[in-house]
């Protein structure tokens, strides 16, 4: 029993950490809420989410490059 307590502690562990990476991208593109929510009571798989839909946003949609997203 202890064995699995330490693997599913340490997969804890690995996603907290994932999610503070989250957090710090979040903060560098000026993100802190989300529909009224702050992103520090968020979950990873809400933090992920909102990264996915911020780092959306910086698309420049007029850069010829980019004129799949129209």
């Amino acid at each position: 029993m202890g064995i699995l307590y330490d693997s599913m502690k340490k997969v804890k562990l690995h996603q907290e950490l994932k999610r503070n990476m989250i957090l710090e991208r979040l903060e560098k593109l000026g993100v802190t809420k989300q529909d009224g929510k702050s992103i520090y009571e968020m979950d990873y798989e809400e933090v992920k989410t909102v990264l996915v839909l911020a780092e959306m946003r910086q698309v420049d949609i007029e850069h010829p490059e980019h004129k799949w997203f129209r």
